[in-house]
């Protein structure tokens, strides 16, 4: 899963050095270069201001701090997006390559976006089981914080004192928040109290193992070139760091949830926050980057799960199982063949079982790109502290100074949850032809303005995942039914999240509901649907991104196969897709038709 799809977001928070990539345009003209330089002193200066984002992508200026999280540091952001806006006016678009002017579009689309999504910035709840300080911190430690040297120490130790400021800025948006009427359900509370108590388990807080941060320091310290004779200091200071700034951080988060829950109600859609039905049709378009509405978005979840149940059924009958669809999923459910042991062997069996599909599908890419990225892919469990808040499967992206690969994280908390049936279409959706193909592609690229190499769109990204499902099929995999299954199961999922997503918050459904509805139509466990459920309750319209973005690159893909004929290439129509690095669907649409226009050949270069 990729994250949050604000072009503010992403544009604050912006980030690296250019570097090689497979991709080079053109040189620019003078009106290119200078909205070029427009384009990435705003990146610059983003990433400035952002010291999470710059460990994020290996650039390691300000090891030592993290972000700003104040109300002053906002209405600064809000102002600074106001004259970036009013600038970027300033350029005669008339002059500008295609490229250029492309550019220019969206950075303007994502800005106006941004500023018009001001009113809602209380409305984006600021910590849930999906996400938010509480686990970025740790996750930044963890994944993003290498120690060489001993400035490397220095800077982590100071990252645990500085927890307190931190968190205490967490909570004080809290209360804004709260103020605003806006809180999460209460099932939210416990899901986000319990891995901030993790983080406090274990030395030195208490007797036991070391808990997670304290170990990561630890073994990276021994791996590093410091002196034997240095390690001992730091590795007392880092304790002292921990049981001080780190520990009172999350101790007064932790206080504050617990007395945010006791007033916390059950009700699940977003349309009971102060103008909360036009804050989720804000989230629709904002997620889809279409002027999509809740009953449209309803009707055809509708319409797409009726079709893939007749799909499974198909499937069913291929088997030779005797019974109807319920008892289908009731036996794919239940029949321990599908399922890995839940035991060390049963997870290490997951481990290399993924791995190995990860290995038959790397000697597929040439049959589904003409251009690859240079960056690799790895398969790793969750991490034990973060199993029962985090998602099923999701991809981290390699940092820029190729430090490490890419990672697919998969969670291996409840072996029940991870039939081996989805194991090849969560795979592929994840790394290849997935996320680690269209992610890395983007950032490996050359002579595009960084604020659209790292830009996060999810109708685009989540669409492509999808998208990714289907592909593999098309190359002769899937050849088991029951792998087939596996991918008509996540297919379907994303279908009912159509239904469930504008049931919830457009149609005023319960929790209850929403978990009945896929109970009744989807093969995966009541445990796992209400984990799904749990997700779209505080993530209000991410999840219809996925199946608008998918349809969208299936139009966009057989338009260019009937007008093209003979001339269509599958390969260079989806190097066209993710050539111009992320993209909103109406966007993605002209350059298609650009494409096609051109004979479906060559890409229209500056």
């Amino acid at each position: 899963m990729i994250t949050r799809r604000r072009f503010g977001q992403v544009l604050c928070a912006s980030l690296l050095a250019t570097i090689a990539g497979p991709r080079i345009w053109a040189a620019p003209n003078d009106a290119d270069a200078q909205l070029d330089e427009f384009f990435e002193a705003i990146f610059q200066r983003g990433l400035d201001r952002s010291p999470i984002q710059q460990s994020r992508l290996g650039l390691y200026r300000n090891q030592d701090k993290w972000d700003d999280l104040s109300e002053a540091r906002r209405l600064e952001s809000h102002q600074l997006a106001m004259q970036d806006l009013a600038a970027l006016r300033h350029f005669d678009a008339a002059k500008l390559s295609p490229q250029a002017r492309l550019s220019y579009r969206m950075f303007e689309r994502f800005t106006e976006e941004s500023l018009r999504n001001w009113r809602w910035r209380r409305h984006d709840y600021a910590v849930t089981q999906m996400g938010g300080m509480h686990t970025r911190v740790p996750s930044i430690l963890l994944n993003s914080h290498p120690i060489s040297t001993a400035a490397d120490a220095e800077s982590y130790i100071r990252r645990l004192e500085g927890v307190a400021v931190l968190m205490a800025q967490v909570v004080e948006e809290l209360v804004r928040q709260e103020a605003a009427g806006i809180r999460p359900p209460r099932f939210v509370f416990p899901l986000v109290i319990e891995p901030c108590e993790n983080m406090l388990k274990g030395a030195p807080f208490e007797a036991g193992a070391d808990s997670p941060v304290f170990a990561d320091f630890k073994a990276k310290l021994a791996e590093s070139a410091i002196p034997a004779s240095a390690r001992a200091a730091l590795v007392q200071r880092a304790a002292g760091a921990l049981k001080e700034g780190f520990a009172a951080g999350y101790r007064h988060l932790i206080s504050h949830l617990r007395a945010s829950e006791a007033k916390a109600d059950d009700v699940a859609g977003v349309w009971k926050l102060p103008d909360g039905a036009a804050y989720y049709d804000a989230q629709l378009q904002s997620y889809t980057t279409l002027p999509v509405k809740a009953p449209d978005i309803h009707s055809l979840g509708l319409v797409q799960v009726a079709r893939i149940h007749d799909e499974m059924r198909a499937i069913m009958k291929r088997t030779g199982f005797a019974g109807d669809l319920q008892a289908f999923f009731q036996h794919m459910r239940e029949d321990p063949r599908f399922y890995h042991d839940d035991s060390d062997a049963g997870r290490a069996a997951y481990v290399t079982e993924a791995e190995k599909l990860l290995a038959e599908i790397r000697t597929y890419q040439d049959r589904m790109f003409k251009v690859l990225p240079k960056a690799d892919v790895v398969v790793r469990p969750v991490e034990a502290w973060r199993e029962k808040s985090a998602p099923k499967a999701s991809y981290t992206n390699p940092p820029q100074d190729g430090s490490r690969p890419g990672i697919y994280y998969i969670n291996l908390a409840d072996m029940k949850a991870q039939p081996r049936y989805q194991l090849p279409v969560t795979l592929y959706h994840e790394t290849i032809p997935g996320h680690h193909i269209e992610t890395c592609i983007a950032h490996e690229m050359q002579g595009l303005p960084k604020f659209r190499r790292f830009a996060s769109i999810a109708a685009f990204s989540e669409g492509w995942g999808l998208y990714s499902e289907r592909l593999p099929k098309e190359l002769g995999l899937y050849a088991d039914p029951y792998d087939d299954f596996g991918r008509l199961s996540l297919e379907l999922m994303r279908a009912c999240r159509l239904v469930v997503d504008t049931g919830i918050h457009a149609m005023k459904w319960t929790r209850k509901q929403a978990t009945d509805y896929l109970d009744r139509n989807m093969p995966s466990s009541h445990y796992d649907n209400q984990r799904e459920i749990d997700r779209y309750i505080v993530l209000p319209g991410q999840a219809t991104s996925y199946y608008v973005g998918m349809q969208k690159i299936l139009e966009l893909r057989e338009r260019a196969r009937t007008r093209l004929g003979p001339a269509f290439d599958m390969r260079a129509y989806h190097d066209m897709v993710l050539g111009d690095g992320p993209l909103p669907l109406p966007l993605l649409e002209e350059q298609v038709d650009h494409w096609i226009a051109a004979g479906g050949k060559a890409r229209m270069k500056t």
